[in-house]
């Protein structure tokens, strides 16, 4: 690569982490580019993007942007996997892919900003996916209505009840 090359690199790069939710570092050494390509393939099911960088580039590329957090960890082979709505689902495709390919190794990741651990992308693997969180709030917020509209008609059938043994009781002593 040239030095022009370099720079429209580091550019394009810069605009795509300015507008990440998310990145992850990984340490990619020891795959194959079999592994490579069908991690890439699971990432982008999630609407995620891998990319293997020098360090060097993705330092540049990352000043002034929010992965600029995670700075101190781009060291070795690394690769980063970027993604720009849920930040859930690309951590759960990279962990189960080191589960399952062990030369995979997560170095760490940031979310908005906040640099996360190893162990915090896992922590956010195991959280429910984006759409299952918002069903789930959607579910107790309609809760509270479903409740109070239940108890309302519990009130009005017992009112019918006692209006209803009253009117029983009226007839049976006439």
């Amino acid at each position: 690569m040239n030095r022009d090359e370099k720079v429209k690199f580091i550019d394009n790069l810069h605009g795509r982490l300015g507008k990440a939710q998310g990145s992850f570092l990984v340490d990619y050494q020891g795959l194959n580019v079999g592994d490579l390509n069908r991690l890439r393939g699971e990432l982008r099911r999630v609407n995620a993007e891998f990319e293997v960088v020098k360090n060097r580039l993705l330092k540049l590329a990352s000043q002034g942007t929010e992965t600029e957090s995670i700075i101190d960890h781009m060291r070795g082979p690394s690769a980063i996997a970027l993604t720009y709505e849920d930040v859930v689902s690309p951590a759960k495709a990279l962990v189960d892919f080191a589960k399952e390919v062990k030369k995979l190794k997560i170095k760490t990741g940031q979310i908005s900003g906040k640099a996360i651990g190893e162990q915090g992308v896992k922590d956010l693997a195991a959280l429910p996916s984006r759409d299952v969180l918002l069903a789930q709030t959607l579910s107790v917020m309609q809760a509270v209505p479903a409740s109070f509209v239940r108890a309302l008609s519990g009130v009005l059938a017992n009112l019918m009840n006692v209006l209803r043994a009253i009117s029983e009781q009226k007839e049976t002593s006439q």
